[in-house]
């Protein structure tokens, strides 16, 4: 009897611990860190600026003398239609860089998957909620631009240049540019700032920088901007209540694609047309993502 024990007694310090099982990341508990978001941020920006360039620069070769200066070299790639559409064009395969890099991190290479690491679902939000949101929106949009007319910008240049870059801009507004900048903002940044430095911080972080990134090709369009910042602001509310990515991709979608078709059914530099400035503006505030 008292073997018995001992063996019995050997048996429980002897067992061997079993291994905990994997605990799969969540939208909230992602597999990266600020350091990465922020690179991927950083690298996003900067495919922008350089896929452009490189595009662009065999065109302006071409283009000796039509030119003095730095300045006007700028105002002859924001108003030249060729300029203008290669610099668009060029933001297809920037934006497909971007994927691509933020597949590697979100996936650490295929460990983990890249949806449901950053959240599909609807998480609570249905339909009706974007429809009451886009035209509460637009609403304000018309409001705003009403008392705040809105002013010329680097946007409204490029619009003005041709009507291919009209269709190109259309395009990237509504196919790639929402999806891009959701994975980059709401999906990888917010996910790693609310785990590092609480949901309010990373809400007001998240919204100005959206915001920031953009003022350039807005300025000096105070209403844009602010309408701009206004649709960041319920972009990250909506991933902070949803828990999810997938429904602000969804929103900002829908959202340019609006304003994509106003574009397109509408004559060529909106701007000048007889359309109440209020409905141009909004014609205007176009690739918000």
């Amino acid at each position: 009897m008292q073997n018995e024990g001992l063996i019995q007694h050997s048996d429980e310090i002897y067992i061997p611990a079993q291994p905990p099982s994997a605990v799969e990341p969540t939208p909230n508990d992602p597999p990266w860190g600020v350091l990465e978001s922020i690179g991927v941020w950083i690298a996003s920006v900067l495919f922008i600026l350089i896929f452009p360039a490189i595009v662009l620069l065999p065109y302006l070769a071409t283009q000796r003398g039509a030119f003095v200066g730095n300045e006007e070299l700028l105002e002859f790639a924001k108003t030249d239609p060729t300029s203008v559409f290669l610099q668009i064009v060029a933001i297809l395969p920037a934006h497909l860089a971007t994927v691509l890099i933020a597949w590697l991190v979100v996936t650490r290479v295929r460990k983990y998957r890249f949806r449901e690491t950053l959240g599909w679902e609807n998480g609570g939000f249905k339909w009706w909620h974007h429809a009451v949101l886009l035209g509460a929106f637009f609403g304000v949009a018309i409001i705003v631009n009403t008392f705040v007319p809105e002013k010329e910008n680097d946007l409204v240049k490029m619009l003005q240049s041709s009507r291919a870059a009209v269709y190109i801009i259309a395009f990237v507004a509504t196919f790639t540019a929402p999806f891009v900048e959701e994975l980059v903002y709401r999906g990888m940044l917010y996910s790693a700032f609310q785990r590092r430095i609480g949901v309010p911080s990373a809400f007001i972080l998240v919204t100005l920088l959206f915001a920031f990134v953009h003022v350039p090709q807005y300025y000096p369009s105070y209403s844009t901007i602010f309408l701009l910042t206004l649709l960041s602001l319920t972009l990250t509310a909506i991933r902070v209540w949803s828990k999810n990515l997938w429904p602000c991709i969804v929103l900002h979608t829908v959202f340019n694609g609006i304003q994509s078709i106003f574009l397109i059914v509408l004559p060529e530099q909106a701007p000048k047309t007889d359309v109440p400035e209020q409905v141009a503006a909004i014609m205007r505030f176009l690739n918000l993502g």
